[in-house]
């Protein structure tokens, strides 16, 4: 594990999930909100737009560098599925949540006072109970994680087409369905920003039990039920220790090749 901490890729890819997020929570949550009504109201398709486009773009961006995970819920979705390091997830959900309340912040402090809004804070909708809205939340982070375990599953030959793309119309997805709801947090990192600045933390915890469910669900399903997997549990499980040597981890391909270089 502590080899995997030594690499300059790990600490790359830690920076790429801050700023990826910071960009993320400032576009996103920038265009829901809540102006005056009397001045450019927000649009739902407009905010579904805005949230997935920007994943798509950021995932284009940093994919090589981080994976791109920009969701704490995707992250522990992907340490569920032995995909990443425990030491790399929980560095990356902290980068995350930084990235989440500093992009906050700065919304903040740009937008009207006479305009201010709560900054797209997620809230339940008049009537929703936070038992229905924790059922949206699970369902829609688990057709998101659902979504990027199926994109970037390396023993598929028939993809074509933009993974980042398919994942950000995952995202458009899930807010044209639970905008209405839950206001869509399908990302704990994206909710915690706004209610860290504005200090409102009401039914906050819905926002990531619902998520983390989701994905975690999504990962047990596609990687241990509907896909199977030619590596021995033991090696798969040598991932949350040693960290894999991903397509973003270039320096872990090259010791790889020099101890295969070596004379045995």
């Amino acid at each position: 594990m502590m080899r995997e901490v030594r690499r300059c890729s790990f600490w790359r890819g830690v920076l790429g999930e801050f700023v990826g997020m910071a960009i993320f929570v400032f576009l996103s949550t920038g265009s829901a909100t809540k102006w005056t009504p009397s001045a450019f109201p927000a649009d739902v398709v407009q905010i579904a737009l805005t949230f997935g486009l920007s994943i798509a773009t950021l995932a284009q961006c940093l994919g090589h560098i981080s994976g791109a995970h920009l969701n704490p819920a995707v992250t522990l979705a992907l340490l569920t599925g032995c995909r990443v390091s425990v030491w790399r997830a929980l560095a990356y959900v902290g980068a995350q949540m930084l990235g989440a309340v500093t992009a906050s912040a700065v919304l903040l402090g740009v937008t009207p006072n006479s305009r201010n809004s709560t900054l797209g804070l997620n809230a339940l909708a008049e009537g929703v109970t936070p038992g229905q809205g924790l059922g949206v939340e699970i369902i829609i982070t688990f057709q998101l994680a659902l979504c990027v375990f199926a994109t970037t599953d390396k023993q598929r030959s028939d993809l074509t087409g933009s993974g980042p793309l398919a994942i950000g119309l995952s995202v458009v997805i899930g807010h044209l369905m639970a905008i209405g709801f839950t206001g869509c947090g399908m990302n704990p990192a994206r909710s915690f920003g706004p209610a860290a600045v504005t200090g409102d933390f009401t039914n906050h915890w819905l926002y990531w039990v619902g998520p983390v469910i989701g994905g975690v669900a999504a990962a047990l399903l596609y990687d241990f039920v509907l896909t199977s997997r030619p590596e021995d549990l033991s090696e798969r499980l040598k991932v949350l220790t040693s960290g894999p040597a991903e397509e973003y981890d270039v320096e872990a391909e090259r010791d790889s090749a020099r101890m295969e270089m070596k004379p045995k």
